[in-house]
């Protein structure tokens, strides 16, 4: 039985570049930088005190007044996923119950969510009473816990911090009924959820899913472990836009931040049959899990990714020689970032255009994927490389083709990939849906 074809209509971002896909797009035109010094929490005493932070948002504004009370519900994770949800059902031109009630174009059991989520860190404030509640003689005391400090929570905190309620509150607001999944496997969750996303489509289980990824980090226990464990930049504190350098010779470490990013992936007859914009088209994809020893590093020789890589080109039935963009994890931690420079120089070779995100966006989690993602199908639309941030020395031994300067010219197939520290690795190809006419 022949499989589906899966296409892109719709897409959603929420970045420390701005509110939506424009915003982002944009900025990583213009070589902006969307790292800073932190705002959320006072950041003193931590060894990094930067992040990708996004601007203020009003969540008001992307539910329906018959939802808003399910806002104090929401984490701010969740909060990032419904208004990049919000912002990818509009540009897909379906019509959804929290869009429109009345004009519902979206057939809600034929429609799929799959989302990547990180370990959701609780907000510090919310456990201080119960905590202060349970100490006895200043030392935390779990029998005082349990029978006086737990009465200082409430009883629907922990829906709040659920990894699987960013599905859950987009399905209820859109009313999603078909397949629902959550994917936790930290950077490489998005692509992992893409990923399955297009394989409900292909086994015919829905004719629509929404995939993609939304994390914040910015939160002090997540950034104080970052830190602990040496992956956070120590360096360029009071030059933040010159913190995270992927790739390069002075790279000393990530930055870390929140995002989302969603997409609406369609079987293409179905996406064509109702005139739906065609952004890009899922042509391949590859995944792997190969842990090494110190599962704090990557393997040296970036065995996982280069095997994500060469599964997705053996989906796609193409070559290295048919790709026109790479846009790689690129955390700069510089162990890392050589043994992906080594994966994709062994695979593909040193030909094809690189373009490294993070030194713009910072680490999201598992938003990075599905970011990076939205960044590679904005790039097949317009026909555009951004010159690469904070890589004026490529680091001994990466011999990437990473751009200093943009570059305009047709592309007709774009590779994202991602790795995480429990193993996993993703890379996803998108094919330009208008490719016939390049040639």
């Amino acid at each position: 039985m022949r499989s589906a074809r899966v296409v892109v209509t719709g897409a959603g971002a929420v970045s420390p570049l701005g509110l939506t896909v424009s915003d982002l797009w944009e900025g990583l035109k213009t070589g902006r930088c969307g790292i800073d010094t932190i705002g959320a929490f006072d950041p003193v005493g931590f060894s990094c005190p930067l992040a990708g932070e996004v601007p203020p948002y009003k969540l008001r504004n992307h539910l329906p007044k018959s939802s808003r009370k399910a806002a104090k519900l929401m984490s701010r994770d969740i909060e990032l996923a419904v208004v990049a949800a919000d912002e990818a059902f509009r540009s897909s031109g379906l019509v959804t119950r929290a869009i429109d009630p009345e004009q519902v174009t979206l057939n809600p059991q034929r429609t799929a969510i799959n989302l990547g989520a990180g370990l959701i860190s609780c907000d510090l404030v919310e456990l201080a009473p119960a905590v202060a509640a349970s100490c006895v003689e200043g030392r935390f005391d779990l029998r005082q816990w349990g029978r006086q400090g737990i009465e200082n929570v409430t009883p629907l905190w922990l829906l709040k911090y659920l990894p699987n309620m960013l599905a859950c509150h987009i399905s209820l607001l859109h009313d999603i009924q078909g397949p629902s999944n959550t994917i936790t496997c930290a950077e490489t969750s998005g692509h992992l959820s893409v990923i399955e996303a297009v394989r409900i489509i292909q086994r015919e289980a829905s004719d629509v899913a929404l995939a993609g990824g939304a994390e914040a980090k910015v939160n002090p226990i997540v950034m104080a472990r970052q830190c602990l464990i040496k992956r956070a930049t120590e360096a360029n504190q009071d030059a933040p836009h010159s913190a995270c350098r992927p790739f390069d010779s002075q790279a000393a470490g990530s930055v870390f931040g929140e995002a989302a990013g969603i997409m609406v992936l369609e079987n293409r007859e179905c996406a064509e049959k109702r005139g739906a914009p065609l952004l890009a088209e899922i042509a391949g994809y590859g995944q792997s899990n190969c842990i090494n020893s110190p599962y704090e590093r990557l393997e040296p020789e970036g065995t996982g990714i280069r095997i994500a890589i060469e599964k997705a080109l053996a989906h796609a039935r193409i070559t290295p020689a048919d790709l026109d963009l790479v846009i790689p994890h690129g955390t700069g931690i510089p162990h890392d970032d050589l043994a992906e420079a080594r994966a994709i120089q062994n695979t593909l070779g040193t030909r094809v255009p690189i373009f490294p995100s993070k030194s713009m966006l910072s680490n999201t989690g598992a938003a990075a994927g599905a970011l990076d993602l939205i960044v590679a199908l904005s790039a097949l639309r317009e026909g555009f490389i951004p010159a690469a941030r904070n890589c004026d020395q490529r680091a001994e031994g990466i011999r990437l083709n990473i751009q200093s300067a943009a570059q305009t010219r047709p592309i007709r197939y774009a590779l994202s990939c991602s790795y995480s520290y429990g193993g996993q690795t993703a890379a996803v190809i998108l094919k330009n849906p208008h490719l016939e006419a390049i040639g």
